[in-house]
């Protein structure tokens, strides 16, 4: 008698396994500040992560590179607990996101 859903069944149990630990990782590093800045192309990238917070600011000089569409604009909304501001000019991008509720 073979077994047909026991790898089916250890493909379950490994991908909740590897979510289980995302989760926790993000809530363990939650509280943690970091900055980066980096070049992606001809673009300079600066992102902040403090806490609940989250900042990134891309310049593109005259706006060459640039991965958003032209223009001047701005939108806001919610992601779950979260509210995100995006800015965008010609050559500069910004992101802002704030976090509210996060249960430990």
């Amino acid at each position: 008698m073979k077994v047909k859903w026991l790898p089916a069944l250890l493909a379950i149990a490994v991908t909740a396994g590897e979510t289980g630990v995302a989760l926790a990782d993000h809530r363990r590093h939650q509280d943690e500040k970091w900055e980066d800045e980096y070049w992606d192309g001809p673009c300079r990238v600066k992102e902040v992560a403090d806490g609940n917070q989250y900042k990134k600011e891309i310049k593109c000089p005259d706006g060459r590179g640039r991965s958003w569409k032209g223009g001047e604009w701005k939108r806001e909304f919610r992601d779950g607990p979260c509210r995100v501001k995006i800015e965008a000019k010609r050559d500069e991008y910004k992101e802002e996101s704030k976090c509210e509720g996060w249960d430990d």
